[in-house]
């Protein structure tokens, strides 16, 4: 199904809510015969872009072909986390036609794309293309890099040059590793948006890159897969700060899991996420809460104050109701009062 020696590998990058995992099941439902395997990074121990594409049905998203790490940066454990779970993955009965990568929204898929050179990688995959997944309506709201050239012209100038907004160098050297960038959410925007984001991201990556739009992640795996970059003898093409600047620091994040008791309806626990959401500028807060009454178990995600909640799947007979919350937020978020205002 593929002209390649080696089994390809397609690293699914992009900021938080981006909605990488709706793109990604997008695939799987769509995978036409072709078996995909998964490597899910999570950041924080709540599982829930790996719970979310485990719902899906085929054989493309058979359970052992889903390994989910909750490190919260793949890119740093790449020894010890991704090469274990690639090797899982090759010793399956049934080899993958196709291997998807999900980075946390955290990461930086440079280190990730460098260990594809490694002699032990180097011999069995290629990375077949980086996807960047982006959140247009965000970027619209400008939660990122107003100019984006000027930023990465000055960093290149002065290499101790203080960083008021890290978000921006996430965004940013996530845009510049990709081969294909997906303005995800473009049926929230007008066309006028769209054009703006697309010249924004043309003037951030200093080479051609494919810039598409979709709604609800829908991206045919025929322009997702089968890129043939072979990204990892073209490193030199994807300039990232950190390599100026060196190691990133995840300590510019702060991530915790809150335990929350059943809600008496979504509506109203929408509405309290988007309080603390906004009084506290979190950027995150994603996971898993029982409704009173209901048998079902109410999925929530949250970019900013923007929330989606669904009910995804019963609760299992020995499975306790327990709900829990994923937040992030930049380093300093008070906790104490995150974690008083959603137990209110």
């Amino acid at each position: 199904m593929t002209p390649f020696s080696k089994i390809p590998v397609t690293i699914v990058t992009g900021f938080l809510g981006a909605g990488k995992t709706t793109l990604i099941r997008h695939l799987v439902e769509n995978a036409r015969g072709r078996r995909l395997a998964l490597v899910i990074n999570e950041f924080g121990d709540v599982g829930v872009d790996g719970e979310i594409l485990r719902s899906c049905d085929g054989d493309a998203c058979a359970p052992e072909a889903i390994v989910e790490l909750a490190n919260g940066c793949l890119c740093c454990t790449v020894a010890d986390d991704f090469l274990p779970a690639i090797e899982g993955l090759l010793a399956l009965p049934n080899r993958p036609d196709h291997i998807v990568v999900e980075t946390s929204g955290l990461a930086l898929p440079k280190p990730l794309i460098k260990a594809f050179d490694w002699p032990e990688i180097r011999a069995k995959l290629t990375v077949d293309g980086v996807v960047a997944v982006v959140d247009g309506r965000a970027v619209v709201d400008g939660r990122f890099a107003d100019d984006p050239e000027a930023v990465l012209a000055q960093r290149a100038e002065d290499a101790s040059i203080d960083h008021d907004n890290p978000l921006e160098e996430v965004y940013e050297d996530q845009l510049l590793a990709a081969d294909l960038v997906v303005v995800n959410k473009a049926d929230l925007l007008a066309e006028s948006d769209l054009a703006a984001i697309e010249a924004e991201i043309r003037r951030a990556i200093p080479r051609a890159v494919k810039v598409v739009t979709a709604a609800e992640g829908r991206v045919d795996p025929a322009v997702a897969l089968g890129l043939f970059a072979a990204a990892e003898d073209d490193l030199a093409a994807r300039p990232s700060h950190h390599e100026i600047e060196g190691d990133h620091d995840h300590d510019d994040f702060d991530t915790f899991v809150v335990e929350i008791a059943p809600a008496r309806d979504p509506a109203s626990l929408v509405e309290r996420l988007k309080a603390v959401a906004e009084s506290h500028d979190v950027l995150r807060i994603k996971g898993f809460v029982a409704v009173e009454g209901k048998p079902m178990r109410l999925l929530v995600q949250g970019v900013g104050n923007r929330f989606r909640h669904q009910f995804d799947r019963p609760w299992g007979a020995d499975e306790a109701r327990a709900g829990r919350l994923v937040v992030i937020a930049e380093k300093g978020l008070d906790e104490a009062a995150v974690r008083a205002a959603l137990a209110a």
